[in-house]
């Protein structure tokens, strides 16, 4: 999983970099066909538990097992990072998606980087760019222009506010996974964040109760391979393309799914969901898009341990 950059073969790069547009732009339209007839927060806790499980039992055999055991305050850091990515983030997005189309979501997800740099600037004062600054603007300008001709009556607004809420969650995950303390191994950290996250994913829906209003005999099979498709493809296959991918090409590459995702999740919600696409959201979502590549082209950086183990993409989806 640490091939050097030389080393790496531009056919390599373009089939990892096409599978992360790809998959992680089509988990979206998982989410919608899972949340159909499985309970959104026990559907994610699943989801993470078992993508975790296969994910550390295979990553906790690799690399350097001795020197690097994961300790309590990996735990610790593990179980923040969980909360923030999976329980919260996620799962607001599991429950939105019943009432919000996938691509809407997409779109507003893919905020995350314009409140990155925002906090950023706020929290830590870090200088910003021109053009950083110049994409924060557009950036909300196009977000309330988009979330403004979203909401129509009052389940639309609370499904929109609950994917503000998760993006918002997303970003305060991220800014703390830069510098928590985890195993250096990245997907072993990243296995003990879906565990985590996962288990309380579950915790959070018997809490909700959606365990004693459990009915298998209502699953389609549709929402059980959708979830099948979010454990192998969403969670394990599009994450580990993107791990290899961040130590292979230059960030700034790596990057582009923040911008590629939201078009073809709203290209299948369109297509495969019958979800409306009206001028304004069209107009709205291109402004986002553009913004947040102004923003991640501008700020290409070598990615450090915290960050490879904070994209957890299945995110989403991510």
């Amino acid at each position: 999983m640490q091939p050097s950059k030389r080393a790496a073969g531009r056919g390599n790069i373009w089939a990892a970099l096409v599978t992360v547009w790809i998959v992680w732009g089509t988990t979206y339209l998982a989410i919608a066909v899972s949340v159909r007839s499985l309970p959104p927060l026990l559907a994610g806790g699943v989801r993470f538990l078992l993508a975790g499980t296969l994910l550390y039992a295979w990553a906790i055999r690799r690399g350097d097992r001795e020197g690097d055991r994961p300790t309590r305050r990996h735990w610790r850091s593990a179980a923040i990072i969980g909360a923030l990515l999976l329980m919260c983030s996620n799962g607001m997005i599991m429950v939105a998606e019943k009432t919000v189309p996938s691509g809407l979501t997409a779109l507003i997800v893919a905020m995350v980087p314009l409140w990155i740099a925002f906090f950023d600037r706020i929290l830590f004062g870090r200088r910003l760019q021109p053009r950083v600054t110049i994409g924060l603007i557009t950036g909300f300008f196009g977000a309330a222009l988009l979330v403004g001709g979203s909401i129509q009556g009052d389940k639309n607004v609370a499904g929109t506010v609950m994917v503000i809420g998760a993006a918002l969650s997303w970003t305060l995950g991220s800014l703390y996974a830069r510098d928590a303390r985890l195993p250096a191994r990245p997907l072993v950290g990243t296995a003990m964040e879906m565990l985590a996250g996962g288990a309380m994913l579950v915790a959070a829906g018997v809490i909700r109760g959606e365990l004693s209003g459990l009915d298998p005999s209502t699953f389609r099979v549709s929402s059980m391979l959708a979830l099948l498709y979010l454990v192998v493809f969403g969670s394990l296959v599009g994450y580990s393309s993107y791990v290899w991918l961040i130590r292979s090409a230059p960030t700034e590459l790596a990057s582009t799914y923040a911008y590629v995702n939201p078009v073809v999740a709203v290209f299948l919600g369109s297509v495969i969901l019958n979800e409306p696409l009206t001028a304004r959201t069209v107009l709205a979502g291109a402004i986002v898009v553009v913004s947040v590549a102004l923003i991640v082209t501008t700020q290409g950086k070598p990615a450090t341990p915290g960050e490879e183990a904070e994209a957890v993409r299945a995110a989403s989806g991510e």
